[in-house]
């Protein structure tokens, strides 16, 4: 198997969905993108995944290159190619589809349940994790669903919290895949830390990555069943 990874931040890695790919014996190809590494030719991969960064996708004054990124999955996802986003990565999704993206009143951030829908449940990907479904949430955009889409899960702050296109395009609002050290650079991200600054105040945010550290097991162990599960449809 061979995958294309789109990263739009350095630190902003499959993490633990990485040890599930190595184990798996994927192969990945690596684009940053933020940097000016180019897209390739989607026909050449069996599935996409698409990783989180700090930008809006309607940022593109800005970013000139989501512009391109937008209509590369759109044109790979419509051509039936294997997807899979996080943060980010769904709401590339979502606007590449069609959909309005566009900030919450508050950034959602913390270690919170998500609530599958009755699709969500029989979903062969989200379906067999635990309930509750704890997730790192870190994010301060939402999306509104494209056109033909199924929501699998959702939150109080950010109804739309995880979807499917078709049968294997995938996008999840939330965080299965960070790491302890992943947690602790974000948090030297400007975007990132008013997040937490603004939402939970400077001794929360310490709480906050302390807990993440604490049990980043139970939420990377549920990530790793998670990608392994969209691996069994690519």
């Amino acid at each position: 198997m061979r995958l294309v990874v789109i990263q739009h931040l350095f630190c902003e890695t499959p993490g633990a969905f990485d040890l599930e790919l190595d184990r798996r014996g994927v192969e990945r190809t690596v684009v940053e993108i933020d940097v000016g590494e180019p897209l390739p030719d989607w026909r050449d991969y069996d599935g996409i995944v698409a990783m989180g960064g700090p930008m809006s996708v309607n940022d593109e004054a800005e970013h000139p290159w989501l512009v391109e990124e937008k209509r590369w999955v759109a044109e790979a996802v419509e051509g039936g190619k294997a997807y899979f986003g996080a943060c980010l990565g769904v709401q590339m999704l979502a606007s590449a589809l069609g959909a309005a993206v566009y900030p919450l009143a508050e950034p959602e951030v913390g270690l919170l349940p998500v609530e599958r829908t009755p699709e969500g449940l029989a979903d062969p990907v989200l379906g067999p994790l635990d309930d509750p479904l704890v997730t790192l949430q870190w994010h301060g955009d939402t999306f509104d669903l494209p056109d033909g889409a199924v929501l699998l899960a959702s939150s109080p702050a950010a109804p739309h919290q995880a979807f499917r296109v078709g049968d294997r395009a995938y996008g999840i609002q939330f965080h299965m895949e960070v790491t302890p050290e992943m947690a602790q650079t974000w948090a030297g991200i400007p975007e990132y830390s008013a997040a937490l600054a603004s939402t939970l105040g400077e001794e929360g945010g310490e709480a906050f990555l302390e807990e993440a550290a604490e049990r980043h097991g139970e939420v990377t162990g549920q990530g790793r069943r998670l990608i392994s599960g969209w691996l069994d449809l690519v």
